[in-house]
């Protein structure tokens, strides 16, 4: 199985280019991904990764992402090589996205959320809201 789960924060805005072939949109940018632990005294790591989407994915993503937003990605890696024209082979690891949201909270937004739903008549997928509450408090759990 070759899946990946993605959440970070785009490093620039999407680029969109079309296939020669068949004039196929293809969009691509890079996400930085925070690593889960950070040691004493050192600063948090973060790695960058290179995403591509297709067709209709890649031109919501080219459409509503920006840079520095927060946004989650489920795709899966591929890798390509190809030799340059002094004949060095080159090697590149990539997601395929297959799936993208918008993670960040109505507060961090920069109103794309009200685009998203003129334009779609309904809320972006992976927004929650904040119209929800979390408690602590087990008094009214069932068990």
């Amino acid at each position: 199985m070759n899946k990946v789960i993605l959440m970070g924060r785009l490093t620039r805005d999407p680029e969109v280019r079309y296939t020669q072939t068949n004039n196929t949109l293809v969009s691509s940018f890079s996400l930085a991904v925070n690593r889960r632990f950070v040691r004493q005294g050192e600063e948090r790591q973060a790695d960058f990764i290179n995403i591509v989407a297709w067709n209709k994915l890649g031109e919501f993503c080219s459409k509503y992402f920006k840079k520095g937003q927060q946004v989650g990605v489920i795709g899966r890696i591929q890798t390509r090589t190809w030799d340059d024209d002094q004949g060095a082979k080159h090697y590149v690891t990539e997601v395929i996205a297959e799936e993208a949201y918008f993670a960040d909270s109505k507060r961090e937004g920069t109103g794309a959320n009200e685009t998203f739903e003129n334009t779609f008549g309904t809320t972006m997928p992976g927004n929650m809201g904040t119209d929800f509450e979390v408690t602590s408090s087990t008094d009214d759990l069932p068990f």
